[in-house]
């Protein structure tokens, strides 16, 4: 199942660079991550500082 960012995520932009597929954008609000490239790695979210990215 792939990640997700809930509205915690304060777009500092640590997720990003982690992502290995790219699958993480910046969006209008904040970022967020294409279901259709995440692989469920989980690397965003052992980086994201306000705990904003959990398995959707």
């Amino acid at each position: 199942m792939a990640y997700v960012i809930s509205d915690a995520c304060i777009s500092c932009g640590t997720c990003e660079p982690e992502c290995p597929v790219n699958a993480i954008s910046q969006g209008e609000t904040q970022y967020i991550i294409d279901a259709d490239a995440c692989i469920s790695c989980g690397s965003c979210a052992g980086v994201c500082p306000t705990s904003a990215i959990s398995e959707g």
